[in-house]
This record gives C-alpha cells, sequence and structure tokens, in this order.
C-alpha cells in the first residue's frame, strides 16, 4: 500500500494529507448520501487509518449530522494530527439571522458547529459562499476574532468570483485580519472554469486550493453511461446538477480517462485525481 504523501496548506506551516476526506455525503439529507450512520463512521475511520488527517464537513450538510458523524469518527484519535475543517454561511433553520456572514451569524454557528463535532476548535473554517448582504469587513473581523481566541486555527473561502476573493485578500492585508489560507472551487477535468477565474489568484497570491467536486459529482468514476439513464438511487438520478454533466464534450473526456486507465491498470477514479494532484 502506498504511503499517504503530505503537503502545507497554501502558505501556511499547517500539514496536511494531499488526499482530502469529503463529508457531504455522510448524513441522511438526500437519498443517494450514506444515511447509514454507523457505516459512516467506519468509512471515516478507514481513511484515517490510511493516512488521510484531513476532513471536510459543513454545518449545512444533512443539517449536521455530517459534523456530528465527523465528530464520533474521530474521537480516540489523536487531535493534534487531524486537520478538521467545516464551513458557515447556509441556511440553518427559518428566520433572517439563520444563513449569511454576519458577526451574529458566524460567532453563533462557530459554536454550534464545535458542539456538534465535539472539539474544542476547528482547524479550518471556511466560508461556504459569498454574503453580498454583508460587508466583507465585517465578516473578516469576525472570523479574526475566532482565530484569536483560539476557537479556529485557520480560515479559508469557497466559490467566489476572483474580483470578491481578491478584495477579501487585500482587505485582510490593509485592516491586518487573518487571511485566507486557502480556496475551495469546483474543479475536476471536465469542471475546469476556474482555471480563468480563481485559480491564478490562489496562485500568485500564495492561497492553497481544495477542490470539491473532483470528481464531478461522480460523473468521472465511470459509473454512468452515455446512453444509459442512471440507476435508481444513484446522485444523477435525483440531481440535476450532476445530470446536467452529461454532455457530448464531457463524454469525450471520460472516454479519454477510461482509455489511461485500461492502459495502466487503473480505474477511472485514480486517472481522474491523478490528473488533479498533477
Amino acid at each position: 500500500m502506498t504511503e499517504m504523501e503530505y503537503t502545507k496548506l497554501g502558505s501556511t506551516g499547517l500539514d496536511v494529507s494531499r488526499l482530502c476526506l469529503g463529508c457531504m455525503n455522510f448524513g441522511s439529507g438526500a437519498e443517494w448520501m450514506m444515511n447509514d450512520r454507523e457505516a459512516g463512521v467506519d468509512l471515516i475511520r478507514e481513511a484515517l487509518d490510511a493516512g488521510v488527517n484531513f476532513l471536510d464537513t459543513a454545518n449545512i450538510y444533512s443539517q449536521g449530522e455530517s459534523e456530528e458523524i465527523v465528530g464520533e469518527a474521530i474521537e480516540g484519535y489523536d487531535r493534534d494530527e487531524l486537520v478538521v475543517a467545516t464551513k458557515v454561511y447556509g441556511d440553518v433553520g427559518e428566520g433572517p439571522n439563520k444563513s449569511g456572514l454576519s458577526r451574529k451569524h458566524v460567532l453563533d454557528q462557530v459554536e454550534a458547529s464545535l458542539d456538534r463535532l465535539g472539539t474544542e476548535y476547528i482547524d479550518l473554517y471556511q466560508i461556504h459562499r459569498w454574503d453580498e448582504g454583508t460587508d466583507v469587513e465585517e465578516t473578516l473581523s469576525a472570523l479574526n476574532r475566532l482565530v484569536e481566541t483560539g476557537k479556529v486555527r485557520y480560515i479559508g473561502a469557497s466559490t467566489t468570483t476572483a474580483y470578491r476573493f481578491t478584495k477579501a485578500l487585500y482587505t485582510s492585508d490593509v485592516e491586518g485580519y487573518e487571511r485566507f489560507a486557502c480556496m475551495q472551487p469546483e474543479y475536476n477535468a471536465v469542471d475546469r472554469h476556474e482555471e480563468a477565474n480563481l485559480l491564478p489568484v490562489c496562485e500568485g497570491e500564495g492561497v492553497g486550493v481544495i477542490p470539491w467536486s473532483p470528481l464531478a459529482g461522480g460523473f468521472l468514476t465511470g459509473k454512468y453511461e452515455r446512453d444509459a439513464d442512471p440507476e435508481e438511487g444513484l446522485r444523477a438520478d435525483a440531481d440535476q446538477y450532476t445530470r446536467d454533466r452529461f454532455t457530448e464534450e464531457n463524454w469525450a473526456v471520460l472516454d479519454e480517462i477510461r482509455g489511461v486507465a485500461d492502459e495502466i491498470d487503473a480505474t477511472p477514479v485514480q486517472v481522474s485525481l491523478a490528473w488533479l494532484l498533477a
């Protein structure tokens, strides 16, 4: 078995496994998710035992169930060696203050996430989306406070425009706030729009990149076929966003990936992730 490789998170001194386990699928938020809680815990622990030390979840994944499962899974492991990441922004209930990136919502939600994760601190706290209704200075001030009080070690962002992300970085520089250490964009062999948007910013600013949907919602696993409807229970059967990837251009990319996989006796998953890592 190949030993896990580790790398620094952006320009920080934090060592993370090159493979991060995304935890959105743990919980009962959708039929295609891993609804068996015990099986979810077992899978996370299998990843940890294989050398993965980086787990990424969010407060809205199955309305907190994912964080609870992650918290249960990491019990008994060396917390100092784990990098637990979660996110804030999404709607967690009814009412005008149950979403967004206001100081109130950020400070409320970090406490809720800490409780569900069963930990005293979060290694990487990320804004899940951009909040157009809140000044970025307010959000950065709140996040900076969390770092200063030790509840959060590093901060990150996900899915925004290059302009907004650059503005946030420079605002941190000017105001002396904690800087975003990483960006989590959608990026894989068929979703490559960020090559002209966020990736050049990240490279120029020394920001780490931790892509979401590295297998294009399962499309790049090779489990779907060009001329067949998705099997019941699979994500593309119920999720139009994933089904929209079924274009001739994307099938052509998958054909090439399958061809490489056959040549080197690998799977489409391995080839897709190797491409992304490279």
